[in-house]
């Protein structure tokens, strides 16, 4: 009769198990984004709905083959995003552990043992025990803390997914930052060169007509600290160039020189796509990783709510074993041997101090921060895209305004080198001409990087450099 009712109030336990949850359910926020961005959207900028797939691979529209085979190698190499998916394994194994609570604990035992009374207390016998079986316990999930904890679990191993995104597109993005500096540095370092050359021609042509009696010792003087002036430059720009390159190196996980063969020949700044979609403020809100991070983790951080939540209710257990027990080891193959026990139990706290009302609070008190950090990384999200149109945009106007003075600084040279050789103008003038068409060259190399640069952080801050799939279970 006992039997009966224990397994009819085991039978009860597990018809209700799972049907009740404690605790908050999660509701993703609602957070409002503007309608349209407030910069103006110029020189190829649209508001068109983003491709996922040109937003996945941004790099390949600026058809530079080196940049999007370092990037690939990138995303392979990586050591940042090696460690990234060392955490993604990580949490993909911890909820599996907060899985397995779900399911009963199984464990198998055995013994043999040797007992002799004394003769004192007893007969002075020996006896011996045998015994084998299997021992079983089971915490059933009646209030649903478990369900909670796997909810939390399953949260947190989404976030690591967006995480191990983030890195990427701040891995990609820094990538082809060094890279366009690179190649920057290297078209800087040329026009310093090619300056040089032309200055050095001019000492030649100022020492000799000094020799002629044409020019003074002042002119000399001037044309060498003109020429010394700009190979001072060198040094600067080149230093640059192997910073830039060892950056490079270290993000594609690789020791210095390894990229020399494709990194030190000379190559164009790589050139901004005619037309750039960037879709609307909530597309952004959908998919930079951080966004998308944040918001797991507060659905996290509400689902722990509930785990807590749930140890205020009674648990309950199935604790049971079945076996053999002889007192001969070939008394445990009879059919007399077996042995076997189940059970219902229950435990409630009752009294703890407060600490489990106390530990609800906590959770409250981090989904609170959570729920503030999501709509913080929000509110940065929408500033750096903002900033980064500005920023192209205003770099576009700068660019072409120094365009427009180099041309005009080369027509001077030109006009005043021939001035100069015929005697009409001051040394001075010809030196500051060239000073002036250095300095504007150098700023619209500059410049010209500075545009791909800021298309490349436009890229990152709308969230692009990598490609929606299935997140692996």
């Amino acid at each position: 009769m006992l039997k009966k009712v224990t397994l009819s109030i085991i039978f009860c336990i597990i018809f209700i198990t799972g049907c009740i949850k404690v605790g908050p359910d999660y509701t993703p926020p609602d957070t409002p984004s503007p309608a349209a961005w407030n910069a103006e959207l110029k020189n190829g900028l649209s508001a068109k709905k983003v491709k996922p797939d040109i937003m996945g691979s941004w790099w390949d529209t600026f058809d530079d083959s080196v940049l999007s085979i370092l990037i690939k190698r990138g995303i392979a190499e990586n050591l940042d995003l090696k460690k990234a998916k060392a955490k993604l394994w990580e949490a993909r194994a911890k909820r599996g552990m907060v899985k397995a609570e779900l399911f009963p604990a199984l464990k198998t035992t055995g013994s043999a043992s040797q007992r002799r009374s004394s003769e004192e207390s007893g007969r002075g016998a020996t006896s011996e025990l045998y015994t084998s079986g299997f021992d079983a316990s089971w915490e059933i999930d009646i209030f649903g803390g478990k369900q909670r904890s796997i909810e939390a679990a399953e949260a947190e191993l989404q976030a690591s997914h967006e995480e191990l995104r983030d890195v990427m597109v701040s891995m990609t993005a820094e990538v082809a930052i060094n890279y366009v500096e690179l190649r920057s540095l290297q078209a800087r370092l040329s026009i310093a060169k090619a300056n040089l050359d032309k200055q050095k021609s001019v000492y030649d042509i100022t020492l000799w007509r000094n020799k002629a009696g044409l020019a003074t010792m002042l002119d000399v003087e001037q044309a060498i600290y003109n020429v010394e002036q700009t190979r001072s430059r060198i040094p600067d720009l080149e230093t640059g160039l192997e910073k830039a390159k060892n950056r490079i190196e270290v993000l594609l996980g690789v020791h210095s020189g390894n990229l020399d063969n494709m990194l030190t020949e000379p190559k164009a700044i790589p050139v901004p796509p005619f037309e750039v979609a960037i879709g609307v403020p909530a597309d952004i809100l959908r998919r930079r990783p951080d966004v998308r991070r944040d918001e797991r983790i507060l659905a996290a951080q509400t689902a722990q709510i509930g785990a807590v939540t749930a140890d205020r209710f009674p648990k309950f257990f199935l604790p049971g074993s079945i076996g053999l027990e002889a007192l001969t080891p070939g008394g445990l193959f009879s059919s007399g041997a077996r042995i076997s026990s189940i059970a219902a139990n229950i435990s409630w706290t009752i009294f703890d101090a407060g600490r489990i009302r106390q530990n609800i609070q906590v959770q409250n008190a981090k989904q609170k921060q959570a729920l503030i950090q999501y709509e913080a990384t929000v509110l940065t999200a929408l500033e750096e895209v903002e900033n980064a149109l500005v920023a192209y945009a205003k770099e576009h106007i700068r660019s072409q305004s120094l365009l427009e003075a180099s041309l005009a600084a080369q027509r001077a040279v030109e006009i005043v080198s021939c001035q100069y050789t015929s005697g009409r103008v001051d040394f001075q003038i010809l030196l500051d001409a060239q000073r002036t068409l250095l300095s504007l060259q150098d700023q619209l190399a500059e410049s010209k990087g500075t545009i791909t640069s800021n298309l490349i952080r436009l890229y990152k801050a709308l969230g692009g450099g990598w490609t929606p799939v299935k997140p692996l279970k």
